[in-house]
């Protein structure tokens, strides 16, 4: 089983607030879409640009649009530039068939992209298309685990301009720079899209002469985690919660007290508490035997919610203070596939036994968690016991 991690960046054009390339990623059970489009230009009209083409492109695909319809519609939907008389978006779709990794890509005035299989560039067959007078580019192929397929702008080609004979970063050095760092066998699709961007950055002096962006999909194993928070309405599931999280195959997060005791009851372990890990707002974390982490339920569920929105479901915007909170949310960003197992017992303490069960606290609170999560494009299920 493989997960297809996708990561993308973007660079603004030199004294724009807004960057005139947009991404879009969108996926199913079954498919996942990923849409860059650099729009004509830069700053405000070029970013309308762009993400009118993302959106259109994105819903039509979705809805298995013919493609000369998806196009006449892009086409006759883009606002006209007063100065250029043309109504123009540059764009790349790159559709991934989720069971087999089949893909293919098609391509409106982009850089080809670029496949690293095994560590090597490998080269994509390309087929032209003449659709509503515009030339398409379409190519395809398999994906497989630790393949990585990357789609740039131009801004990303264009980097070093006139510090080379190519007047520009120039594909064979950008496929180069791939290939080094795919010997560090990368973990995540973040870090070859970062280290990437990072030259870009250098090679324009910290100054983009126009926006840039990359998108990368890495082919690995998904980051799998289960989370069991509050016990079971009947005591007697009590060990067969358990047993299947200890039999999980992935990461290992209990929320919660009386979910902690089962837990340690059943492993005839002791929860030992880590009182550096207290915050006025945020409960200390336990620690157990087979278990990453362990922390109080209601109030750091509350927080973890609270650290999620604020850091907009970025890792690397949640506060690096090691408390209940901040771990578990970052437990819960870096995860792909993340199983709730959520008793349903009334803690009176926290909720009007008289109160039907599914407005208790902690109920609402995963409920949020997983919107929040889904929002995130983590596949999330829940099951209540």
């Amino acid at each position: 089983m493989v997960y297809f991690d996708t990561h993308a960046l973007s660079l603004n054009h030199h004294g724009e607030e807004l960057c005139g390339d947009q991404v879009k990623v969108f996926r199913t059970p079954e498919k996942m879409i990923v849409v860059l489009s650099d729009g004509l230009g830069s700053g405000v009209k070029a970013n309308i640009l762009a993400r009118l083409t993302t959106e259109i492109l994105v819903t039509m695909f979705r809805e298995r649009v013919p493609l000369q319809d998806v196009l006449e519609t892009v086409f006759a939907t883009l606002p006209t530039c007063k100065v250029r008389l043309i109504a123009y978006a540059a764009f790349i779709v790159v559709e991934v068939e989720l069971a087999t990794g089949r893909f293919r890509a098609i391509n409106f005035d982009c850089p080809p992209p670029f496949l690293l299989h095994a560590g090597k560039i490998v080269p994509l067959a390309q087929r032209e298309e003449i659709i509503c007078d515009r030339k398409l580019q379409h190519s395809e192929g398999v994906l497989e685990l630790g393949d990585f397929l990357g789609v740039i702008s131009d801004g990303v080609m264009y980097a070093g301009m006139g510090l080379t004979m190519n007047f520009g970063w120039g594909r064979e050095q950008i496929g180069s720079y791939l290939e080094h760092l795919a010997k560090g066998r990368p973990a995540a699709a973040e870090v070859v899209v970062r280290r990437l961007m990072e030259k870009t950055r250098s090679l324009y002096n910290d100054e983009p002469g126009d926006d840039a962006t990359l998108v990368g999909i890495l082919v690995r194993k998904p980051n799998r985690l289960m989370v069991f928070t509050g016990p079971p309405v009947d005591k007697n599931r009590d060990e067969d919660c358990v047993n299947r999280l200890l039999n999980f195959e992935g990461r290992k997060v209990v929320c919660g007290g009386t979910t902690g005791n089962i837990v340690a009851e059943h492993l005839g372990e002791i929860v030992r508490i880590d009182l550096g890990t207290l915050r006025e707002d945020v409960p200390p974390i336990g620690t157990l035997l087979d278990i990453d982490l362990m922390t109080e339920g209601v109030l750091t569920l509350a927080k973890t919610l609270r650290v999620l929105k604020d850091s907009g479901g970025d890792r690397n915007r949640v506060p690096v203070d090691r408390n209940g909170a901040s771990l578990l949310a970052r437990e819960l960003l870096r995860a792909d596939e993340i199983f709730f197992l959520a008793g349903e017992q009334v803690n009176p303490y926290y909720h009007n036994p008289l109160l039907p069960r599914n407005i208790s606290i902690r109920h609402n609170l995963v409920e949020q968690l997983v919107e929040i999560l889904a929002n995130c494009h983590k596949n999330v299920k829940i099951e209540w016991c």
